[in-house]
């Protein structure tokens, strides 16, 4: 994706999509306890994904582009408000539910999570690169984006009353992310990738009847895409962050 590649996302495979929570454990208390397994991920199909992403090496190409992104992104708005930056400390693959835990929460598969108390995203290496594989390396940047968000919450303070605020607006800020990038020459977008990455946000959105106010809920299709292209266009104004 350098400036990084093109960001392509095929409007395909919803079902694979949804099947991932992205959350932010926020009441764990200790660092992560399980085995780091080495980030070489196993190819579950064969055949190239649907926009040519392929590999195993593109796939980890793309992750360490995408937290090169982030890392610069908030680094330089953090620096133009006058606030020291830390990076968040570090992104760890897992292959088996239970992995990895945060605090003593254990981490499922077909996942990707900020955890607060050591201050890393983990996320299930094989799920995610099928995703790759089959929807392309913009799902990479949102959802590396997205669990980025959460930590950048953490460090500005902000603590929503409900999940789904919290969730929205790290929706928002990830659009933010890539948006602001994009309009940085940091990324590149192709014709068609704005509506194929909206086909993709909607399939994440929580199943319908899912009361907005319980624990974990992440917002609907169509709020999760709103906030994600508020972001997008109008960059972190529209996220509330202040």
């Amino acid at each position: 994706m350098p400036a990084h590649r093109s960001v392509i996302l095929a409007p395909a495979l919803a079902a694979l999509v949804a099947l991932g929570c992205v959350s932010a454990p926020r009441r764990a208390s200790s660092a992560p306890t399980g085995s780091s397994p080495a980030p070489a991920v196993s190819a579950a199909s064969t055949g190239p994904g649907e926009d040519g992403t392929d590999t195993p090496a593109e796939f980890t190409q793309d992750l360490a582009s995408a937290q090169s992104v982030a890392e610069t992104y908030w680094q330089g708005k953090f620096s133009s408000s006058g606030i020291q930056f830390q990076p968040i400390s570090r992104l760890i693959p897992y292959q088996r539910a239970g992995e990895v835990a945060c605090g003593s929460e254990p981490l499922g598969l077909n996942n990707a999570a900020y955890c607060s108390a050591g201050d890393f995203i983990a996320y299930d290496e094989n799920w995610a690169f099928g995703a790759f594989r089959q929807i392309g390396d913009a799902f990479i940047f949102y959802l590396l984006g997205h669990e980025y968000a959460h930590g950048i919450q953490l460090r500005l303070g902000i603590q929503k009353q409900f999940t789904i605020q919290q969730e929205l607006q790290a929706d928002c800020m990830a659009g933010a992310y890539i948006g602001d990038s994009v309009r940085a020459k940091q990324l590149q977008l192709q014709d068609g990738d704005i509506d194929e990455l909206r086909r993709g946000l909607e399939a994440v959105g929580d199943a319908p009847g899912q009361p907005w106010f319980a624990e974990g809920s992440h917002g609907s299709a169509q709020q999760r895409t709103q906030s994600f292209a508020k972001g997008f266009d109008d960059s972190l104004d529209a996220c509330g962050l202040s």
